[in-house]
């Protein structure tokens, strides 16, 4: 069985969702996980996604699995670029909520209790995270 890949591209990175995760064997996930790895990304399995600081397109991510031989089947998530509320502190300061990873999400859900608590838990929301 392939690998069902949920390609979602950021302001300055992209995440991926297994959308499979559960149904493949463990080498397959230990390629994933290398892969991710390799790109000093974090791969979540709480949430079965990985998300690497790395700006790609997804045509560019496709051309990339292609080339490194991996068997996945690859599909784009478009994310809507509609005016979304910013993040007004740290080092993503002036990011849109919806262009951050979902590493830094999840750290937020956990590590944060500021004023923009309930943009953090709406964005959360709407990722599945």
């Amino acid at each position: 069985m392939k690998a069902h890949l949920l390609f979602s591209e950021r302001y300055n990175s992209y995440s991926v969702k297994v959308v499979n995760l559960e149904q493949l064997s463990v080498p397959q996930i230990q390629e994933l996980e290398k892969f991710v790895v390799n790109r000093k990304g974090i791969f979540d399995f709480n949430s079965y996604s990985f998300s690497i600081q790395k700006r790609l397109e997804f045509y560019e991510f496709t051309l990339l699995m292609k080339k490194l031989n991996m068997d996945v089947r690859c599909e784009e998530n478009i994310v809507l670029k509609v005016s979304q509320p910013r993040i007004g502190f740290g080092q993503y300061k002036g990011m849109q909520y919806n262009e951050l990873t979902n590493s830094y999400m999840l750290w937020l859900k956990t590590n944060y209790s500021g004023y923009d608590r309930e943009k953090i838990e709406k964005e959360l929301k709407r990722r599945n995270l």
